[in-house]
């Protein structure tokens, strides 16, 4: 009986020290040369902003669902994995933000890997060198890495079952975007040089409707966006800089607005708030145009020579030097 009593006593003496396991993550670290006095961790939104110490040091917790997050100092951006339970120590160099960033503590595998894996996706994947190559190079280049992602994913021990699954669902998402993408480039690029595809009575902000035939004789570089599209406001400033500097040339600057009807009011209050030049046009729901130029999202810039043969059916933004190189070459 005593020997039962020893023995139960034991037990119950283990079970009272095992520690519950925590039901958030604490993050901690230090970070060199940091860009703000806190990091921001988020998903779809911010969910915790953690104060970041004079020294670069910092600490908090948070409660998360399991899943993939980012980690924001300033500018500077980052991939993590958080899950209840994990314990990161984080340390990285602003100056060297992707090379120098590294994880210790609960969870730090998953989140080394991701590390890894960004390094060798900007690697692997150089978009302007891999939609140069013939159908045959680029199925081959996919292939391959897939293999080397695979090989780095298996190279790992101890990740967590359901980070594995998303990281395999998310290797073969890269290579169906990749695939995509190629396609859409291989038919733009069969555009250029062919007449471009028409757009008809567009309201003009400035009265009346404008075709496109109607700016037959001069270079038309287009601009089509949307009030409501972020990246698109973001190069108004070039565009109207890019306009200036090209004002007494040879090419109409025209912008195409895709906005719903519903948007009409707010396109023509933007344009007067934002002292917009240049074309102002109302596409008015018709989205034949921009179907014509497998346009998935915008901003979408073309550039159309003197007789209405397409030059360049995804060309250079505003913001792109490119775009002044390439005015330079026509002698526009």
């Amino acid at each position: 009986m005593r020997k039962i009593f020893y023995t139960l006593s034991l037990a119950l003496a283990i079970l009272a020290c095992k520690q519950e396991p925590k039901n958030y993550v604490t993050l901690s670290g230090v970070i060199t040369n940091p860009n703000s006095d806190s990091l921001c961790v988020a998903q779809r939104s911010i969910i915790k902003t953690i104060k970041v110490n004079p020294d670069g040091s910092f600490s908090d917790t948070l409660k998360v669902e399991a899943g993939n997050y980012l980690i924001y100092d300033g500018k500077e951006r980052s991939f993590v994995y958080l899950k209840n339970g994990y314990d990161l120590n984080i340390e990285v160099d602003t100056k060297a933000f992707d090379e120098s960033i590294k994880y210790t503590g609960v969870g730090s595998e998953a989140n080394n890997f991701l590390v890894e894996k960004g390094l060798l996706k900007e690697e692997l994947i150089k978009i302007d060198e891999i939609f140069d190559l013939d159908e045959a190079e680029f199925n081959a280049k996919l292939d391959s890495n897939e293999k080397a992602f695979k090989n780095l994913l298996n190279s790992v021990a101890h990740l967590d079952s359901a980070f594995v699954a998303g990281q395999e669902t998310e290797i073969e998402k890269i290579k169906s975007d990749l695939t995509a993408m190629y396609k859409q480039n291989q038919a733009l690029l069969a555009l250029k040089g062919q007449e471009s595809p028409k757009f008809t009575d567009y309201e003009n902000f400035d009265g009346g409707n404008t075709s496109l035939d109607d700016l037959k004789g001069k270079y038309v570089y287009i601009d089509l966006w949307a009030t409501w599209c972020g990246p698109c406001k973001q190069e108004i400033p070039f565009l109207k800089a890019v306009e200036k500097q090209y004002h007494d040339k040879n090419i109409a600057f025209v912008s195409i607005s895709l906005d719903r009807n519903s948007a009409y009011e707010t396109w023509r209050k933007m344009i007067e708030d934002k002292e917009l030049s240049g074309i102002q046009l109302f596409a008015k729901e018709d989205n034949s145009f921009a179907k014509a130029y497998i346009v998935s999202g915008i901003p979408r810039f073309i550039l159309i020579d003197p007789a209405g043969i397409v030059v360049d059916a995804d060309a250079p933004r505003p913001s792109s030097s490119k775009l002044i190189d390439l005015f330079k070459t026509l002698d526009i």
